[in-house]
């Protein structure tokens, strides 16, 4: 198979946005009030749909890795950047779509085991120390900004650790979402 054809299907599977899909069942579409992550299916829905839409989000990053890793594995990066990028912006959902945190665990756990603990330490010490110092001023959810100071941690473990390029690839997917976000106020904001 093709990297071409593994880089498409994993845009198509980045494409089922857990969120949107979840929200559209309850009979509303989460993206009207909130984006379709797990913080924000958290805030609309509770933490059950939020566990279970994350684990979805994570599936299918995991689902492109794998099949990255038995079809094509070469194109690691080109895989992950596909996911992540069908996530923000899925051509399911009229190209609106989430920040990509949750696709680029997935492929990175199938992908870059190691290098992703480290992400997901750094991540998960960054996470209280913001909540209790700069949150209220900086007012941006916690897990956007902890992935800004994860993904160069990550990039430094991925030189020894592998995976360089996909978190490179779906970082970058990730910062310009990021950057997307900042320009519509009020959306992606806690």
């Amino acid at each position: 198979m093709p990297a071409l054809t593994v880089t498409v299907v994993a845009y198509l599977l980045g494409s089922l946005v857990c969120g949107v899909l979840y929200s559209r069942w309850r009979g509303a579409d989460i993206r009207d009030h909130d984006l379709p992550g797990g913080s924000g299916t958290y805030r609309q829905y509770g933490r059950g749909a939020a566990i279970l839409v994350t684990a979805g989000d994570i599936l299918k990053g995991l689902l492109a890795g794998l099949l990255c890793r038995w079809a094509a594995p070469d194109a690691g990066w080109l895989v992950t950047g596909a996911v992540v990028a069908g996530h923000c912006y899925p051509v399911f959902f009229g190209f609106r779509g989430g920040g990509g945190i949750a696709p680029l665990l997935g492929a990175l756990l199938a992908l870059a085991p190691l290098t992703l603990l480290g992400l997901l330490a750094t991540a998960l010490t960054v996470i209280p120390v913001y909540r209790a110092t700069l949150q209220r001023r900086v007012n941006l959810n916690a897990v956007p900004f902890a992935a800004l100071i994860a993904v160069p941690v990550g990039l430094l473990l991925a030189t020894r650790f592998g995976g360089w390029g996909a978190l490179l690839a779906g970082g970058a997917v990730m910062a310009l979402r990021s950057a997307h976000l900042l320009l519509r106020p009020g959306v992606g904001r806690a």
